[in-house]
């Protein structure tokens, strides 16, 4: 098998996306409602924590999330544009991800929060690579990694190194959410003309969205395996 194109680079984009292109409203707009939907499902799950470090660690993640919510947020008022009219269009399809990604215990939790997550970073980090400035910073502030996921890296490890069984369930589950993750960026993208007009933009063209699911293939493959799950 021929190794995965990489995903587009600064230098290999002529035009870079212009601050007033529309579909930078929706690409706002998704990562809002991603990032709202992520501390209620970290605030929830944190009962799931066998542990009050656990918990904690939960807690301080989910805060986390309604941080980059506000910037996301500020960012959409001022290009005029109210936060929740703008999210309106992508609650089912993040709901019914997160209804199909339900995790069941604790290490379902972290490995989703750390794989999951990461992968709608992988996918967003590219499209800014293309943005203007003033946008881009706003798409990398609210997805850089913060020291929390050493957390989940440590829960999750430490797990698996004395059972088997569950590294082999764990392995299946990530495996899952990767499949679900881009089954839903592709609806996304279909149902939105402007946020699909950015993303080929930001790629070039339908070539350049499938080099962008294959960094994305192998990025989750280096995640699952800082998590001892490959």
């Amino acid at each position: 098998m021929n190794p995965p194109a990489a995903p587009p680079q600064s230098d290999d984009l002529e035009v870079r996306i212009p601050a007033d292109h529309p579909g930078v409203t929706d690409l706002f707009a998704v990562l809002a409602y991603g990032e709202i939907s992520a501390f209620y499902r970290l605030a929830e799950e944190a009962e799931l924590s066998p542990t009050l470090r656990g918990k904690v660690a939960a807690a301080k993640m989910a805060a986390a999330e309604m941080e980059h919510f506000r910037t996301l947020e500020q960012a959409l008022a001022g290009r005029g544009v109210d936060v929740f009219d703008a999210m309106a269009p992508f609650v089912d399809a993040l709901d019914d991800y997160h209804t199909s990604t339900d995790p069941s215990t604790w290490l379902e939790s972290m490995v989703k929060f750390y794989v999951g997550d990461g992968i709608a970073a992988d996918f967003y980090t590219v499209l800014a690579v293309a943005l203007a400035p003033e946008v881009s910073s706003v798409v990398r502030d609210v997805l850089a990694e913060t020291s929390h996921s050493e957390f989940v890296v440590e829960e999750v490890r430490s797990a698996v190194e004395v059972s088997r069984s569950e590294r082999d369930r764990l392995t299946l589950w990530g495996r899952r959410l990767l499949g679900e993750a881009i089954t839903q960026a592709q609806f996304v993208m279909a149902q939105r003309d402007e946020l699909t007009e950015l993303v080929l933009g930001a790629t070039g063209d339908l070539n350049g969205i499938a080099a962008l699911f294959d960094h994305m293939q192998t990025r989750h493959t280096e995640r699952m395996r800082v998590l001892g799950l490959a």
